[in-house]
């Protein structure tokens, strides 16, 4: 099973100066969107007290067979921005608003769902076909107010 390391400091950290593991989170396996599995420190029973952060869910690392590959179809957000990043593999987001946006290895995507959004998050065509290399993590930070839906990808450069 994966394991979380979760470095939180004790007391304010000087330049120079080491942090203090505050404790280990052993994540739980489930399955997401379409059928693949995910990893998730939190939020579960025993660790859900992260404000503002929701969820964070480790994606991989896995080697998809060609044909394999699997996706989250269109699915609501509301209330919240989730944020991606793919270390390995490749997946094409759209949305209700228009927005479609590609990320590959070393990109990130923050969409704020605001007051609500519609959305996908698919392996690429090629990626669909050819299978591959697989990991990414995605985080949900909870909006303070309200907010207007947008998307952003931020490319490796």
């Amino acid at each position: 099973m994966s394991m979380v390391i979760e470095a939180l400091r004790s007391e304010e950290t000087r330049v120079g100066e080491g942090r203090t593991v505050a404790g280990i989170v052993n994540s739980i396996e489930t399955l997401e969107g379409g059928g693949f599995l995910v990893r998730r420190p939190f939020p579960k029973a025993s660790c859900s007290e992260f404000d503002p952060f929701l969820l964070l869910d480790e994606i991989g690392p896995i080697d998809v067979a060609p044909g394999e590959a699997k996706g989250a179809p269109d699915h609501p957000h509301r209330g919240f921005e989730t944020v991606t990043y793919v270390l390995a593999g490749d997946m094409e987001h759209k949305d209700s608003r228009g927005h479609a946006g590609r990320l590959r290895p070393g990109d990130v995507q923050w969409m704020t769902a605001g007051a609500g959004v519609v959305h996908s998050e698919m392996p690429s065509r090629e990626f669909a076909r050819d299978g591959g290399h697989l990991h990414g993590f995605q985080l949900w930070v909870n909006l303070d107010e309200p907010a207007l839906p947008g998307d952003s990808e931020l490319a490796n450069s």
